[in-house]
């Protein structure tokens, strides 16, 4: 165990006498303490608003007695104590509650804090709103960037459908070159001279995924009688007009 310090307050206060025990001289500084607590509470000079509280709960839990005023009255009127009040007996039995008034703040403070706290939670469940609104309107945007390019995947694909059965049926007619460049397929390998010259040729049409489509399946019909949806090359152009639905894919479903 630690030594204990001989000249703190806690040695001075303890009872030093021979042969008491430590748990007893503790036991009597609690005691002591306690009843020094009790005679500082009781000697303690009460303030004005702890005094005024006192009379008034006081009065306030004592019944009226004939030296009010008003209750003296309505006994006159013929009024009994514990009855309710009203000619029929449908009124209040208490009297009214008195409310104290314990804070500093004016009139009106707690009702302007009930509207204040009114306006927080609606700007809140607004705020929820918006957000649940933009939340929304984002899921929405991203279903139709999807579809969209679901549907320009689609229309690739048809593309190159296109271009492959161009390349295919202009060959069948001896025809070496494209009537346009983007009309056929480009070889996957091929050797490259100048790769700039590509890019400058790629970027040299301005024409969207599906106007090279209507272009090219517009040419297929009229120039070898050949619907991309059918998949069918027909005799002539009276052929392919009594016979092929239409030109584009949503004729033909």
């Amino acid at each position: 165990d630690e030594e204990e310090d001989y000249m703190s307050d806690l040695f001075i206060k303890q009872d030093v006498r021979p042969g008491l025990p430590m748990v007893r001289r503790m036991k009597e500084a609690i005691q002591k303490e306690e009843r020094q607590k009790e005679a500082n509470e009781k000697n303690r000079q009460k303030s004005i608003k702890e005094e005024e509280k006192e009379r008034r709960d006081l009065v306030l839990k004592s019944a009226l007695g004939n030296e009010n005023k008003g209750f003296a009255l309505l006994q006159k009127m013929g009024y009994k104590s514990g009855q309710a009040l009203g000619k029929s007996g449908e009124g209040i039995v208490e009297p009214i509650p008195l409310n104290i008034k314990t804070g500093r703040s004016g009139l009106g403070h707690e009702e302007l804090k009930k509207r204040k706290a009114e306006e927080k939670l609606e700007s809140y469940r607004q705020k929820l709103h918006m957000k649940k609104q933009a939340n929304e309107q984002a899921a929405d945007q991203f279903r139709i960037r999807f579809k969209n390019k679901q549907e320009e995947r689609k229309m690739e694909g048809d593309l190159q459908k296109s271009q492959r059965a161009c390349q295919q049926l202009d060959m069948q007619k001896d025809i070496d070159v494209p009537k346009e460049t983007w009309y056929w397929l480009e070889p996957e390998e091929e050797d490259k001279k100048d790769e700039e010259d590509k890019e400058d040729e790629c970027t040299s049409s301005d024409l969207s995924v599906s106007e090279k489509l209507h272009i090219l399946t517009a040419y297929l019909r009229e120039e070898h009688f050949y619907c991309i949806w059918c998949g069918t090359t027909y005799e002539d152009s009276e052929d392919l007009s009594s016979n092929c639905p239409g030109d584009s894919a949503a004729d033909h479903d």
